[in-house]
């Protein structure tokens, strides 16, 4: 008997041990008990949309700027179209995914970015204490009104959705004597935040009525799930819809500077969509946002490859311990690993309150002098433990990689999001701020 195959979920476990005797592998059976929950978090990723991300990496700092360069300066045009340059604004959003606004926007500023989209009027604050002064700095989500003084008073653009607060904009602004730099978000059925056609003709009459105080700076929505090809049918009714809403300014006369609605996914796959700017996201940081996207780019542009987009982080960190673990001992909490021969393994100094996932408890691996070390029982609130019998020059201090390249070897985000089901994007804003942070030079 070669395998052993589990006809029913019950039996799983069984499989699992039969196999760890086939193949002379105990780690087999330790997989066994969790694949059942793992096997249920595929399915409900399914039902949900969750998808994989893939990228490259880069290994200096002038290939960061060269990336933010290419992705800047873009030509994002079908082919045979008339040419027609599209302003690219990164979404900056949740600390830059995790990575800091004070540290990341100058470096981008560097390579060319003067626009940047924020979540709230506190990260808002943030970057503008760090951008340069013709920097433009859009807020995409809350607003609260006691902070509409500051905004109009530092020429911070945000969105629209509400009529009475776009009452409210021009009550202050004509206080104020300032000009409030609004972009109208438009319900275009993904049932967010956005302006219905009545009020968003209303909002067209306020606003051709007192352009002295109110600057029509962009018409916007935002896609449900661009970056899945299953929604296509939703993606089309949704630009249809704001289409709709772009005829109803021509007719009034009061045309905004900017159309935006595509995000990474958009930009990247839905050429149409990307009018005069787009809003990147995740594609900044070097991450294609579905293999949807992905393999439509490859069919696209016949290639069988594509190395534009690159990794921009690597994580690590260093072996705290290392320790000797009699076979029968368990590993951690609870029973879900246990030695079933003497081992020798590398104690890590973080976890899942440090943003590792706890979904890798004995599923994913790190990397030790250049070979891959699996984890071993359950990821800890601040610390985890890895198999390094097979890694005998491991000592305390040696450097660790989490995700990123050592020597040969590579560990990619998507094999997080494999057993995890995060997204990348999701798996990168976990990062805490106080983790520390180096620029490559």
């Amino acid at each position: 008997m070669d395998v052993a195959v589990p006809l029913f979920e019950e039996t799983v476990e069984w499989a699992g041990a039969l196999n760890s005797i086939y193949r002379d592998d105990p780690r087999v059976l330790n997989r066994a008990f969790l694949f059942r929950n793992k096997a249920m978090m595929k399915r409900k990723a399914l039902i949900g949309g969750l998808r994989v991300g893939l990228f490259e990496e880069v290994h200096n700092r002038e290939e960061v700027k060269q990336f933010m360069k290419r992705l800047n300066e873009a030509n994002l045009q079908l082919d045979e179209e008339e040419d027609s340059w599209v302003h690219i604004k990164p979404f900056a959003s949740v600390g830059t995914v995790g990575n800091g606004i004070e540290r990341y926007l100058p470096m981008a500023e560097k390579a060319g970015v003067s626009h940047f989209s924020v979540a709230s009027s506190y990260e808002a604050y943030r970057a503008k204490q760090v951008c340069q002064p013709n920097t433009r700095v859009m807020i995409m989500g809350i607003l609260y009104d006691e902070d509409l003084e500051w905004v109009l008073k530092n020429d911070v653009e945000f969105y629209v959705f509400h009529y009475q607060r776009l009452e409210k904009v021009l009550t202050l602004a004509k206080e104020l004597n300032l000009q409030a730099q609004i972009h109208l978000e438009v319900k275009t059925r993904a049932n967010r935040t956005g302006l219905t056609e009545r009020y968003f003709t209303k909002c067209l009459s306020l606003l051709s009525k007192n352009l002295q105080h109110l600057n029509f700076v962009g018409l916007c929505t935002h896609f449900g799930g661009a970056e899945t090809f299953r929604n296509d049918f939703k993606i089309q009714r949704q630009f249809k819809r704001y289409q709709e809403y772009f005829k109803l300014c021509e007719k009034k006369g009061c045309k905004p500077q900017f159309r935006h609605l595509g995000s990474s996914a958009a930009a990247l796959s839905f050429a149409a969509s990307r009018f005069d700017m787009v809003r990147i996201g995740v594609a900044q940081y070097g991450f294609w946002p579905s293999p949807d996207v992905y393999y439509h780019h490859l069919n696209q542009t016949g290639k069988s490859r594509e190395t534009g987009l690159r990794r921009l982080f690597t994580w690590k960190t260093d072996i705290m311990d290392v320790r000797e673990v009699p076979s029968g001992e368990f590993i951690g909490y609870g029973t879900a690993f246990q030695a079933t021969q003497d081992m020798t393994i590398a104690v890590l100094p973080l976890g899942y309150s440090n943003g590792y996932p706890r979904g890798q408890s004995n599923r994913g691996h790190v990397l030790i002098h250049g070979k891959k070390a699996p984890i071993c029982g359950l990821v800890n609130m601040n610390l985890f433990m890895v198999d390094v019998s097979h890694i005998p020059e491991a000592r305390i201090g040696d450097e660790v990689v989490l995700i990123g390249r050592q020597k040969n070897n590579v560990i990619n985000v998507a094999s997080f999001t494999e057993s995890t089901q995060l997204l990348n994007q999701e798996m990168m804003s976990r990062l805490p701020g106080d983790i520390p942070r180096r620029t490559a030079r």
